[in-house]
């Protein structure tokens, strides 16, 4: 089972997926706190109060987050005894990190962290005044529904597995392998498990149409490396018992030996896949085939059956991403065992729904997802990851009332502003480029006076009349609004793409950039502190939103956004010459990113955050030039002995205040296509030259890059 994304490139966040809440089910890519993605500890409180949700104290107005400092900036959270030519991101947070205890129940924490926590008790709030009301009808009496089925604990763990019953005894019935190519094919919609994946998306090469999606997958460790890499054999033996653990809650025969062959099965998947660094090829990653034809490209494998079982039978033609891992992976399931891909299918089951299970299956899943591969001691209250759960299913039902209660429209007038400011800085950027053709230069401009922005919260939002949910019945609940979404984006193929979609729900604590759609969206919830302080100083907001709306611009030219036009077409617009300077560029870019160690011999991988990188260097670019003309010629203010330039650079540090515990970064490293929140703020500053000016950094300083090899590309 899947939550689906809107674009056929994955579209690029400003956040993704911090495993901080790996144990529970997946919310919308765009969530920090989760991604597309998803106890023996001391249980809360049966109704906790929204009051106390930060390691920071109390927050007791939730109309409005916190200031930053008198005007913007905490102050306090600097570590003076470091210059900013040492280390930018320890003078600009290192009294605030060290202060820094990450809570129990995270991985991280830090300032998006800290607005997060606001929206969430803001939406439980909400939702506790919701399901109070057991009369309430329409989608607002759902989204009551929803949140009280899944907070009767009392009630859940009474059912234990027997929820799971009737799928697990659908699994067992399955005589071939016809039969367990047909159940993977329903998994899309459903809780199970399936060596490819499938989703209805729009068209890289039509962006006017939509078209179905097939990839890689079968795997249940975060990354093809915790398979192969000597470095995560603890991880992968921990998941070998895991496995075991759950057919056992399952009742499922065999475990320990089920468990061994289905982890051999999956680290032969982990071989056949493309890395995350060939996944990031949207040129590579697309390759059209006739549905018919599948069984030519993956011989081995019933794609008739998966498809039927997908519901996606219309189809006449796919996408099939990683298309020289399909033969393999077909290869691999055509030699298992059936008793192997049956108890692999029961296993996926147990997992994905362990969520929604008793506190046995709970305990288990946080003790391997949470504890063994993030390092996250305790697991989220249980309110927690029932405001999680209703925003991930339901999530514009309750995006409209969170909208009326804290979202002004004055808020929206503001954010298109800095918009328009962002874009008149790139505009001028790339007039002013001197290593671009004129030709490539004239698209580019095209492209970007064709970026369509989105604030806030959909124009159009999303009619959930025909899902039912109950109220006592939780297993079915999150099944069933799986299914309605999968139908729904199944019905459209043959339609015209909906424009109006967002990818996010509007309390999310981020923004994106969509390519196939070619714009940029900023949730309302983003609009706040530390990002946006409308009574602060604005070059602390330039430095903050202003970045995040000039990281979202540059995702448009960056090394796979700039593959799309102004049409959101997958196309090829630039001449050769200028390919070449760009991609050289972004080589000199990456390794300098890939020198930066992180823990001792963990290092990033700039191939990997590429785009990522790109983005945040263009942002903060495009946040400075915003900046000085919103000056309009005046000299910039001193505030407490800091420049305006200074004020932005801090601004943008600030934004990626936080802490992490080793193993979740050491997953992030691996799996995530962001760089690590330290690399984000010194990296970007060593290749901007209003930065050395602002500081007087000079030849010695360890952030010092001599001008002949700072990155120069936006």
């Amino acid at each position: 089972m899947k939550t689906y994304w809107l674009g056929a490139a994955a579209a690029a966040a400003l956040l993704a997926a911090s495993p901080a809440l790996a144990e529970t089910e997946p919310a919308p890519p765009a969530v920090k706190a989760s991604a597309k993605k998803p106890h023996a500890v001391k249980k809360p409180a049966a109704k906790p109060s929204p009051a106390a949700v930060t390691p920071s104290g109390p927050q007791p107005d939730l109309s409005k987050a916190a200031r930053m400092g008198a005007w913007g900036f905490d102050l306090a959270g600097r570590d003076t005894t470091t210059t900013p030519g040492q280390d930018f991101f320890q003078y600009a947070n290192g009294a605030y990190e060290k202060r820094l205890t990450i809570p129990g129940d995270r991985v991280s924490f830090g300032a998006f962290d800290a607005l997060n926590d606001l929206s969430e008790a803001r939406l439980h709030a909400l939702l506790e005044k919701t399901a109070a009301d057991t009369t309430a009808a329409g989608e607002q009496g759902k989204v009551g529904a929803l949140y009280r089925s899944f907070m009767d604990e009392a009630a859940v763990n009474a059912l234990a597995a027997k929820p799971m019953a009737a799928d697990l005894a659908a699994i067992k019935a399955e005589k071939t392998k016809t039969d367990v190519a047909r159940a993977m094919g329903r998994s899309q919609k459903v809780f199970g498990g399936s060596v490819f994946g499938a989703s209805v998306q729009v068209d890289g090469k039509d962006p006017d149409h939509y078209a179905v999606y097939l990839n890689q997958a079968g795997l249940g460790l975060p990354d093809r490396d915790y398979y192969l890499e000597k470095s995560f054999a603890k991880q992968k033996a921990a998941y070998e018992a895991y496995v075991a653990k759950l057919l056992t809650l399952a009742k499922w025969p065999s475990p320990a030996a089920n468990a061994k062959a289905i982890v051999e099965m999956e680290t032969g998947i982990a071989q056949a896949s493309w890395t995350r660094v060939q996944q990031r090829d949207d040129d590579k990653m697309y390759n059209a085939y006739e549905t018919a034809k599948l069984g030519d490209l993956a011989p081995g494998f019933d794609w008739p059956a998966f498809m039927a079982g997908a519901g996606l039978t219309k189809a006449t033609h796919v996408v099939a991403q990683e298309n020289t891992a399909f033969p393999k992976i077909a290869a691999i399931f055509a030699k298992t065992p059936i008793a192997t891909l049956k108890a692999w299918q029961a296993f996926n089951l147990a997992d994905q729904a362990a969520p929604y299970l008793s506190q046995a299956f709970i305990d288990a899943r946080f003790d391997f997802r949470g504890k063994v591969l993030a390092g996250q001691p305790a697991q989220r209250p249980r309110w927690k990851r029932g405001v999680q759960l209703v925003d991930t299913q339901v999530g514009e039902a309750l995006g409209k009332v969170y909208v009326a209660a804290y979202f002004p429209p004055e808020s929206k007038a503001k954010m298109l502003s800095l918009v328009s400011d962002i874009r008149t800085a790139m505009k001028g950027r790339i007039e002013r480029l001197d290593w671009m053709s004129q030709p490539t230069k004239t698209k580019a401009l095209e492209k970007l006076a064709q970026f369509t922005v989105k604030i806030g919260y959909p124009d159009k939002w999303r009619d959930y009349s025909a899902l039912t949910i109950k109220g006592d019945d939780l297993y079915g609940n999150v099944n069933r609004a799986s299914t309605f979404d999968w139908d729904f984006r199944v019905g459209r193929l043959g339609g015209p793409v909906d424009r109006s979609e967002w990818g996010m729900t509007p309390s999310t604590i981020n923004a994106y950039y969509n390519p196939t759609g070619n714009e940029i969206v900023f949730a309302a919830a983003i609009l706040q502190p530390p990002f946006f302080d409308p009574d602060g100083d604005m070059a602390v907001n330039y430095g903050g939103i202003g970045g995040v709306i000039g990281h979202e611009t540059t995702h448009g030219f960056d090394d796979q956004g700039r593959h799309y036009d102004g049409a959101g077409r997958l196309t090829d617009w630039w001449t050769p010459e200028d390919a070449a300077k760009f991609n050289a560029e972004t080589v000199k870019l990456g390794k300098q990113y890939s020198a930066f160690e992180v823990l001792p011999g963990a290092k990033i991988n700039g191939d990997l955050t590429m785009g990522e990188n790109i983005a945040d260097l263009g942002g903060l670019l495009l946040a400075l030039d915003a900046y000085h003309a919103s000056l309009q010629g005046a000299p910039a203010p001193i505030i407490d002995g800091l420049t305006g330039d200074q004020r932005v650079f801090l601004g943008w540090a600030q934004v990626w205040r936080s802490k992490i515990r080793d193993d979740a970064l050491r997953q992030q490293l691996v799996s995530d296509p962001h760089s690590p929140e330290r690399a984000r703020v010194d990296v970007p500053m060593r290749n901007v030259d209003a930065f050395y000016a602002a500081f007087g950094l000079k030849p010695g300083d360890a952030m010092y890059v001599a001008p002949g090899d700072r990155v120069r590309i936006w």
